[in-house]
């Protein structure tokens, strides 16, 4: 398949993708540095695992692209956020995944309407992938004790950025 054969709008469903899952790996690469300042190595590991699942997803998004004939373009890159405990930083971390599994849910959907199986099995793949980060965020959450139960304080963490 070529650009001329690709809807347009799957183009730049490509290229939003590849914003938001660069946006991520600034992010949970970001976090693992503060909560490393913060004395929490394991947080630390778990966020840097987490940057090179996401930068995986980048660069099939990258080769996708690229077979494509389209150049990649991430440029709608999101600043990292951050808190004072690490509940905060997992709370934006899954605003930031549901964004993920809300653009890949309508791309593949999109694909689907228009009959580009092809492109939608594609955005299918990176959508279960995301559900499952969520899902996975949202247990670390609730072994903190929830959401904005401020956790991390609990833990020692510092409160300050």
């Amino acid at each position: 398949m070529t650009m001329d054969a690709v809807h347009p709008r799957v183009l730049g469903d490509l290229g939003r993708a590849l914003s938001l899952e660069l946006t991520a790996v600034q992010q949970y690469m970001t976090q693992a540095s503060l909560v490393e300042l913060w004395g929490d190595q394991a947080s630390a590991d778990r966020f840097r695992s987490e940057t090179v699942e996401e930068l995986q997803h980048a660069e099939r998004i990258v080769q996708r692209m690229l077979s494509l004939g389209v150049a990649p373009a991430a440029s709608q890159l999101q600043p990292a956020t951050h808190a004072g405990d690490l509940v905060g930083l997992l709370e934006q971390n899954a605003e930031l995944e549901q964004q993920l599994v809300d653009h890949y849910s309508q791309a593949s959907r999109f694909c689907t309407l228009i009959n580009d199986r092809s492109n939608g099995d594609f955005f299918a793949a990176l959508l279960e992938d995301e559900q499952h980060h969520s899902r996975d965020l949202e247990a670390w959450l609730q072994e903190l004790g929830g959401r904005r139960n401020r956790g991390y304080r609990r833990y020692g963490g510092r409160a300050s950025f």
